[in-house]
């Protein structure tokens, strides 16, 4: 049997957002339309062209021009995603919705996001230098299961591509452009190497990252999120590891494990600032007086086997287990407070999320049924996620082991009666139980002692789209999807103050089950690509976090989203390419429980309307560069204290080819605007979360290829 590499379409390379066909570049900067792009998360062969949804793929050349003027992941999606709420530049991701709904977060099709104990930490569970390309759904899907009502982020991660051992260094040092000390850089160095032997092939990854403090335009130290956790001033490394075995020329078998831990390093303390007269949160150097750091620690591992052939038919399969651990700084929060342990207000404490997920995917697809017309694609998922929160330098319970299972059966159907004309149509039973003992809450939720319980939910969720493509250039679509999902159920647990509860009736427990509708436009003809798309997203038990006297407490209430989405290319030559993206959202709760909405949703829910635009170029074989630009337009909200001011950023980098090795310079910030971060401004008016935006900074980095 001869050696191969898995050549799949990870190795293709999207050149631009929004576009159905794939460009891969060259050395020389050329390109060449090649086959259209199959989206690996869609779980049925689709093609890009032929989605119902809106589908975004983020090449590996994006991923690298975005990690020249940031490292941190949740930024880069926020650069490239209009519809994906700014970023916090923190460690927690609160308020980082998609479309005004939860994401999914995935690797490798593994979830990652955390929703029976929703502690914010999702969005930093890989170091992106591991990764070939991001897959994003936008809207509504239960393809993948629990937790995808604003969509899905898959982070599809390298494979091979060489017969022969290939290795690749790079280095990179971060610092603000004013007062610059050694608390202020941020350094990282990263390790690959790839290859393959006979039938075997592998590929290791290796990154370690100090991150310094960051200076806001002014130059002074942006507040330390002290308690919730922090990107600045902390390290992290990740450990990454893909094999791969080819037992026949159709079957392969492949183990991927990948290691992540991002920690503080509690060299400085956050200073509560103040709203009302504008005074930002700030930071001062010292080690925080109590608990140890925060920090993030992750590790997912997958087996996956594929027969491309058998009897006809694709099968794939994967096992999974995924381990989680989300630790907060210590707080002298009223919920922590026990008088039986010290004064009413002195007890400081932090907790602690623990989640284990076991599960497994299988499908299997027919693609050739009516003389090829027809594809036909089965499966079963199962998924068992064990989470608990507890308070560790008092060990006491706070949120109990709850043990979720769910079992879901699923059919696809893809149909072209004509040639211009795509129909989709599925559904999916989810079978879910949540499992939790009797426990006692603490003594700030009045020690009261509820009753444990198994309540179980049966839902069947439909979608049905269809694509028509009015000519070869120009085709519309329209898509039915229901999303499911489950409330914050550590945090209704947790909450629970008066006696005679019982798990079992707790209506807050009930699923949230979102239907989302859409219609759109596509324009797919040289030198231009064009979508638009119009979306409806209802939900008639959502889940809000509200503040209640300093806790963050569900609430179950009806919620209905519209949004619009827009992009449009423009390959300039074959040099210069044009970008610009735009979302538009709004969305309304009932409070008042009147089976009508009518509250606005706040900064906590929804994201402000953004137009992110880009220029890229390549002025030849050696030098490339890029200009991006994302403006947040301002919003108000019926909360007078909440209220958002709109800000632009730019950020430029220059990429250059040296006869050995490349190397680039970027600025992020570019013109040092002085801002609020949005989640600030618009999900909650605290003195403690009242950051500003990180000021100018100046990226340096060096590659090597041997």
């Amino acid at each position: 049997m001869s050696p191969r590499i898995n050549y799949t379409a990870t190795f293709l390379l999207p050149f631009t957002l929004g576009t159905s066909q794939i460009a891969f570049a060259d050395v020389n900067t050329n390109s060449v339309d090649l086959d259209p792009l199959i989206i690996q998360t869609s779980r049925t062969n689709t093609k890009q062209e032929d989605s119902p949804q809106v589908v975004t793929v983020i090449s590996r050349k994006q991923i690298e021009e975005q990690l020249s003027i940031t490292s941190d992941s949740s930024q880069v999606l926020s650069n490239l995603l209009p519809a994906y709420a700014p970023n916090t530049q923190k460690l927690n991701n609160s308020s980082q919705t998609f479309r005004g709904r939860s994401v999914l977060y995935m690797i490798d099709g593994v979830p990652q996001s955390n929703p029976i104990r929703e502690g914010s930490r999702s969005a930093h569970t890989i170091d992106l230098s591991m990764v070939e390309r991001i897959e994003v759904i936008h809207g509504a899907t239960a393809v993948h299961g629990l937790g995808a009502t604003g969509g899905i982020i898959n982070f599809i991660t390298k494979s091979t591509r060489s017969n022969s051992l290939k290795q690749h260094v790079d280095v990179q040092m971060t610092t603000p452009t004013d007062k610059v000390s050694s608390d202020t850089l941020a350094y990282k160095i990263g390790y690959q190497a790839e290859g393959s032997q006979g039938n075997f092939d592998y590929l290791v990854g290796l990154t370690n990252e100090v991150q310094g403090m960051y200076l806001d335009a002014d130059g002074n130290y942006v507040g330390s999120a002290t308690v919730r956790g922090d990107i600045m001033d902390s390290k992290s490394h990740d450990i990454f590891v893909k094999l791969g075995y080819w037992l026949t020329d159709e079957k392969r078998l492949e183990l991927e494990v990948n290691k992540y831990e991002m920690k503080g390093r509690m060299n400085f303390t956050g200073v509560d600032g103040d709203r009302e007269n504008g005074v930002a949160t700030s930071s001062i150097k010292g080690t925080p007086p109590n608990g140890v750091a925060p920090y993030n620690d992750v590790q997912t591992t997958s087996l996956f086997y594929t027969d491309s052939d058998l009897d006809g038919m694709e099968f794939k399969a994967q096992v999974f287990h995924q381990d989680f651990e989300g630790r907060y700084g210590a707080t002298n929060s009223g919920s922590f407070q026990d008088t039986s342990i010290a004064p009413s207000g002195t007890l400081y404490d932090q907790s602690q999320n623990q989640s284990e997920k076991i599960g497994a995917k299988f499908s299997l697809t027919k693609d050739d049924l009516l003389d090829h017309d027809l594809s036909i694609t089965t499966g079963l998922d199962l998924l068992q996620d064990t989470t608990s929160q507890t308070l560790v330098l008092t060990n006491r319970v706070y949120v109990p082991e709850t043990e979720y299972t769910n079992y879901a059966p699923f059919i696809q159907f893809e149909y072209k009666p004509i040639e211009r004309l795509v129909l989709q149509a599925g559904a999916r039973y989810e079978h879910a139980k949540l499992n939790v003992d009797t426990y006692q809450t603490v003594a700030a939720n009045n020690s009261v002692t509820v009753d444990g319980g198994t309540p179980s939910f049966d839902e069947t969720v439909y979608n049905a789209g269809a694509v028509f493509k009015i000519t070869p250039i120009v085709s519309v679509f329209a898509n039915y999807s229901q999303g499911f999902g489950m409330p914050d159920v550590g945090r209704v647990l947790r909450g629970v103050k008066t006696t005679d509860q019982d798990v079992d009736t707790l209506i807050d427990l009930s699923p949230i089950m979102t239907d989302n509708y859409e219609v759109g436009l596509r324009v797919n003809r040289h030198p231009y690509d064009f979508e638009l798309s119009y979306y409806e997203s209802d939900s008639d038990l959502g889940s809000r976090i509200v503040e209640v006297n300093d806790l963050y407490v569900v609430k179950r209430e009806k919620k209905e989203i519209q949004g619009a989405e827009a992009s449009l290319g423009f390959q300039l030559n074959k040099e210069h390419k044009l970008q610009a993206s735009y979302s538009y959202i709004q969305g309304k709760s009932d409070t008042d429980d009147d089976g009508k909405v009518d509250t606005k949703l706040t900064g906590a829910d929804i994201p402000p309307n953004r137009l992110v635009a880009s220029w890229n170029a390549h002025w030849n074989e050696k030098l490339s560069s890029l200009l991006q630009v994302s403006h947040a337009f301002s919003r108000s909200f019926d909360d007078d204290e909440l209220k958002f001011d709109s800000y632009t950023l730019v950020d430029a980098s220059v990429g250059y080819k040296l006869p050995v090795g490349k190397m680039s310079v970027a600025v992020a910030n570019l013109f040092n605007e002085d801002y609020f971060t949005y989640y600030s401004q618009a999900a909650y008016a605290n003195d403690s979360f009242y950051f500003k935006g990180r000021g100018r900074t100046v990226t340096l980095a060096y590659g090597l290829d041997f």
